[in-house]
């Protein structure tokens, strides 16, 4: 059966597959890479093993899109191979299989090499051999099934059932680190009470380098923002956020003064979003509801100006 469109055809398929098949086998591997980061913490807090939220959330993006595309692509691609639409010996067949089998091997080489980097970089070592395993048996997958694929001689109305069992377990697979995912990220409603209430805590990040400025300038701190205003042209409805969060300013000694909000949720048990610090390293930390979070000027600042 010959066909001239065949063989751009069949390179679309092969090449959307090998698109696709990357993208599904690191974001499968990132969310196992999370899910390690998540339960075995550091004390040296090291940033590459971290877990992230934000990266679990990308990765189960790239499986929703990735994931039912290379199967797709891969089931029409067994399904012309077992009509003879595609030759066993199609020229298109082996170049484009090797091909992706090359693309692949740098793409697992290059993860294996950073896994191994980072634990050089102190990661511990269990991390480090979790992180080794998941490598491993992600391109045992791979390779397994294009090595199968590629010794078999003959295609047409035949199906190859050790091939058809590891399409199954990559499909389970995917499908594993899909539901598993969502046991560690947050609701979509949850991230954009997060969100405002990080904005908050932006502008009060702000009013403490106004805060500061004026008390370097007058050695002393402003009465409230109307001082500011005047010394800076800075008013209060310049630190709201985009919530809509009132902000209040109120001094409660020589040095120190309150910042207070209404927020949306508390940040108490949010150490996976490593909680927000200011420029002095003071963790603001707070609860739901109208809070009002204790602030400080510069204790380096207000040394100097003592000593002048």
């Amino acid at each position: 059966m010959t066909n001239n469109n065949h063989p751009a055809k069949f390179a679309f398929f092969y090449l959307l597959s090998l698109a696709s098949l990357v993208a599904l086998a690191l974001a499968s591997g990132a969310v196992i890479f999370q899910i390690i980061n998540k339960h075995f913490s550091e004390s040296s807090n090291i940033y590459s093993g971290r877990f992230s939220p934000d990266a679990i959330k990308f990765a189960i993006s790239a499986l929703v899109i990735a994931a039912p595309i290379y199967f797709l692509s891969m089931k029409r691609i067994a399904k012309s191979l077992f009509s003879g639409e595609l030759p066993a010996d199609s020229g298109t067949r082996k170049w484009l299989t090797y091909f992706v089998m090359f693309a692949a091997s740098l793409v697992m080489l290059g993860w294996l090499i950073a896994v191994i980097n980072n634990f050089l970089n102190g990661e511990l070592t269990a991390k480090f051999a979790l992180k080794a395993l998941t490598v491993f048996i992600i391109a045992g997958m791979v390779f397994y099934y294009y090595f199968l694929d590629m010794k078999r001689e003959r295609t047409e109305g035949e199906r190859d059932r050790r091939m058809a069992a590891i399409a199954w377990t990559a499909l389970v697979f995917a499908a594993a680190c899909f539901v598993s995912s969502l046991f560690y990220i947050e609701s979509p409603a949850a991230t954009r009470k997060r969100k405002y209430d990080e904005e908050t805590l932006g502008r009060f990040i702000q009013i403490d380098g106004a805060v500061s400025s004026y008390y370097q300038k007058n050695k002393k701190l402003p009465a409230d923002f109307a001082a500011m205003e005047k010394e800076f042209l800075v008013s209060e409805k310049d630190y709201l956020p985009v919530s809509g969060a009132k902000i209040e300013y109120q001094p409660v000694s020589d040095d120190g003064y309150q910042l207070c909000a209404e927020f949306l949720a508390s940040n108490r048990e949010e150490e996976d979003y490593q909680r927000r610090y200011d420029y002095y390293g003071k963790v603001m930390v707070h609860d739901a509801g109208w809070q009002c979070l204790d602030r400080k000027v510069n204790i380096g600042l207000k040394d100097t100006l003592l000593a002048d």
